[in-house]
């Protein structure tokens, strides 16, 4: 059975459009900051953020909310890999090995009190090499005494490039659930705010109809640290606090063409 929280080991340039979804995201019901708005006073809790470029493009917004609400959070994600899962291709197979090598050094380096792991375009493999890759991976999170939360990735356009793993692209979701059975592990469905259509106005692409533009990022930082704040046991800051931040500049969105 998967638990209904978990709680940390240890606890004690742009402005027009992001205004725009500032203050949407603020009458979604998102918590506010409970001190100053530089954000909350510690939380104890340590987030480690793998996955691919698209969780790349989600990361500086997921930084600022994060912090903000008084949690630390580091970034390993990698563009063009990130996987956990090797399969049987020469290139998953050296991203792979590359992951396992960056989240053993994050273990001893950083010390997450949580490991969230969004699922990659590069998860390519059988559903059992799946399945045993994230189990592979809530095993190293239980050994290093950190949860594991495992998050589905937005849908995205399956190009000519993506087309000959389409079916592994589809199982991992699933694969991943399953992975989710020990008490320290979760899996979140981040259908729940993206939908299943990448073309669809709700799952907030970009013009490769793969990544997301900084109004993208803000829905998701803002979706990701309210679940994440009910398992690990803290309040997220209101996104009027951060979402104007100076992220919103980051270099990965001017490269992705968004306004």
């Amino acid at each position: 059975m998967q638990p209904t929280s978990f709680l940390p080991k240890s606890t004690g340039r742009r402005t027009g459009a992001i205004l725009v979804v500032a203050a949407a995201l603020a009458g979604c019901g998102a918590s506010t900051a409970s001190s100053s708005p530089t954000g909350q006073a510690a939380t104890g809790v340590r987030v480690l953020w793998m996955g691919d470029s698209i969780a790349g493009a989600q990361a500086p917004a997921l930084e600022a909310a994060l912090k903000a609400g008084g949690a630390a959070f580091k970034n390993v994600t990698s563009d063009g890999g990130g996987n956990v899962v090797a399969g049987d291709h020469e290139v998953t197979a050296m991203a792979a090995a590359d992951t396992w090598k960056t989240l053993k050094e994050s273990l001893a380096s950083f010390r997450p009190t949580v490991i969230a792991y969004q699922i990659t375009t590069y998860d390519w493999g059988t559903a059992r090499q799946q399945l045993s890759a994230y189990r592979k991976l809530s095993k190293a999170a239980g050994d290093a005494g950190a949860e594991l939360v495992l998050v589905s990735a937005p849908p995205f356009k399956i190009d000519e490039f993506f087309k000959p793993h389409e079916n592994a692209i589809r199982s991992a979701p699933a694969m991943a659930a399953k992975a989710a059975g020990a008490a320290h592990v979760r899996y979140l469905d981040a259908s729940e705010l993206w939908g299943g259509d990448y073309a669809a106005g709700k799952a907030q692409r970009a013009k490769d109809g793969i990544h997301s533009c900084q109004q993208g990022s803000a829905a998701f930082a803002t979706w990701f640290a309210k679940r994440l704040g009910e398992l690990a046991g803290f309040t997220p800051a209101a996104p009027e606090v951060w979402a104007t931040g100076p992220w919103t500049g980051d270099e990965r969105f001017v490269k992705l063409g968004c306004g």
